[in-house]
């Protein structure tokens, strides 16, 4: 058995320990060591996200692991690649023509707990496909989906950056974006600096009432119970707001006095108007808008109405540049909503051209608690020490226990990408993590406690010189 200190392979003795004196000279002889060349050259598969981009930009991938010389994905899953974009209901030719300008993706989490193990898949893919298309000028940024004041801090937002330095440590971050990068927080591996959707609250605003005032928005005052009322069921159609025809002068009104603060958390909200009759829940009025009365972590009190996830992310994608927004299975019914708004924010003249949605499944690990909110009760219950208690499955957790970053990075790459749910065994992680800390890890052949011997049949004095091969597995 092994446990890992400063990334270096130490015998576990459930007995009696080595003095303190012969480990201190163990670990002396382990620093002073040559290092064994680090394992690089993790790739991933060619999937079906890497061919629709390939497709859709005329860029052709590299690095990709090769699978016996075959250029297209026979998964089942990669069947009709393009198609997959544009199966929205609000999807139109333009989806199909070859995009222009840098590719890049994006890394966007809402600072509400640490990362965990979820996450790290997420992270890997993002940063390794923008890589893999360095040749369409590939990049990826680094986004704080920051919409909910009142589950964020900025302890969530500083851990998420370490986390992601961390998980990418040892690969060429992909530069600045010509912008001064102001303080620590904003150098990493990601393209230029951090970014927040906060950063464009005042243009997501301004697209809000754009929407008022084209006709695809307007002010509800039906309480959230009668809204999931009003929504219908799966097998039946919804019922239209009796708010829904308010005279857009009025709509306008309202909106401008939630933003002034006029109105109680609950009592306003601002709902696109698209089709209650959709058989897509998330097409049925979907509200775009809430009050919330609470300071924000990085604006303060600077606003109190905020956008929903599903209207801020398309927008701040839109803005980024952003070409391929991808993001796991669960937002796949909400693509429809996201090419909605992507394609009314390109008409109205705040951005030129829209982002497209492509989903994978997400890492599901067997055993494992990946809900950030049944993590956040172990916390707040004190079920663990911490946010980085080793037991947990957050990045902070795994680096604790003394796996190296390229470990979970060499994980998340023999998962692979698909569009299939499945779960993982724990153990192929511990795999990795053995696998990556044989390879890396520098050893030394020491005698830490010599015993003294007499030879009696050696005539004269010799000495003798032996060489030890560092590695038990190279000379």
């Amino acid at each position: 058995r092994f446990f890992s200190t400063m990334g270096v392979l130490l015998p576990y003795a459930s007995t009696k320990l080595a003095s303190i004196h012969a480990l201190s000279t163990l670990l002396l002889l382990l620093l002073i060591a040559a290092h064994v060349p680090s394992i690089h050259g993790f790739a991933y598969a060619p999937n079906f996200i890497t061919k629709i981009i390939e497709q859709s930009t005329g860029v052709t991938p590299v690095g990709l692991l090769d699978i016996g010389g075959k250029s297209d994905t026979t998964d089942d899953d990669a069947t009709g690649t393009l198609a997959d974009i544009t199966a929205s209901p609000v999807a139109d030719e333009s989806d199909m023509a070859m995009l222009k300008g840098p590719i890049t993706t994006r890394f966007p989490p809402e600072p509400n707990g640490y990362l965990h193990l979820g996450h790290a898949k997420a992270v890997s893919f993002n940063f390794a496909v923008a890589r893999a298309f360095a040749a369409g000028n590939g990049r990826c940024h680094m986004r704080l989906d920051d919409t909910n004041p009142s589950k964020e801090d900025d302890e969530y937002v500083q851990s998420i950056l370490e986390d992601v330095r961390w998980i990418q440590q040892g690969l060429a971050p992909f530069g600045d974006d010509g912008e001064n990068q102001s303080g620590e927080e904003e150098v990493g591996p990601w393209f230029g600096n951090v970014r927040k959707t906060s950063d464009y609250f005042q243009l997501i605003y301004d697209a809000a009432v754009y929407l008022i005032q084209s006709g695809d928005a307007f002010i509800d005052e039906l309480s959230a119970e009668e809204m999931r009322e009003y929504r219908g069921t799966l097998t039946e159609p919804g019922k239209e707001s009796p708010h829904r025809n308010r005279p857009t002068e009025e709509n306008l009104e309202l909106f401008e006095k939630m933003r002034a603060g006029g109105f109680a958390d609950g009592t306003y909200a601002l709902r696109a108007k698209i089709d209650m009759a959709s058989p897509n829940l998330n097409l049925r009025d979907p509200v775009i808008y809430r009050i919330k009365h609470e300071s924000h972590q990085a604006t303060g009190d600077e606003w109190c109405i905020y956008p929903m996830y599903d209207f801020s992310h398309p927008i701040a994608d839109a803005v980024e540049g952003i070409t391929h927004s991808l993001c796991t299975l669960e937002f796949e019914d909400h693509r429809p909503l996201y090419d909605w708004v992507a394609e009314r924010i390109v008409k109205g003249g705040f951005v030129e051209s829209k982002p497209r949605q492509i989903e994978f499944s997400r890492l599901n690990l067997k055993y494992t608690i990946l809900s950030k909110r049944k993590l956040i009760q172990l916390v707040e219950e004190k079920y663990v020490t911490g946010w980085d208690d080793p037991r947990m499955p957050t990045l902070s957790g795994i680096r604790r226990r003394g796996v190296p970053a390229s470990a979970i990075r060499l994980f998340c790459e023999r998962m692979g990408i698909s569009k299939s749910d499945s779960n993982i065994d724990f153990g192929i992680l511990e795999d990795c993590a053995r696998e990556v800390l044989d390879e890396e890890s520098p050893r030394a052949f020491a005698i830490l406690d010599p015993l003294k011997v007499t030879v009696t049949n050696l005539s004269g004095s010799s000495l003798e010189d032996f060489e030890i091969p560092r590695h038990p597995k190279r000379e």
